[in-house]
């Protein structure tokens, strides 16, 4: 599953555009551990892709796989995670225009 938000903001560094999806990920990660036992997870893959052109673009993508008697909304869990992480990813974003002055 994956999903794209697209964000206009001032120029990121390359610090700032690496901790962006830093951030992401370990918001993803822990939100699916939140409902999963390490044990339960076969494979898990978290991927966050940036582009910057008119828009600053986060895409997300999430691979998980648990045994079949593992009984847990996968798309469910995967959407809320996706969602979190939009969240947390907008905040600092916001932080990140605060300090540069470009807060609305």
């Amino acid at each position: 599953m994956k999903k794209v938000i697209h964000i206009g903001l001032p120029e990121l560094s390359e610090e700032d555009l690496i901790e962006i999806g830093d951030i992401a990920q370990r918001v993803i990660i822990d939100h699916i551990f939140e409902y999963l036992n390490k044990s339960d997870v076969k494979d898990l893959e978290v991927t966050a892709r940036i582009n910057r052109e008119d828009t600053l673009d986060l895409e997300l993508e999430v691979y998980l796989e648990i045994p079949i008697f593992v009984k847990v909304d996968v798309e469910r869990v995967i959407e809320e995670a996706l969602d979190k992480a939009y969240e947390a990813v907008e905040r600092r974003l916001r932080e990140l225009a605060g300090k540069s002055g470009m807060v609305e």
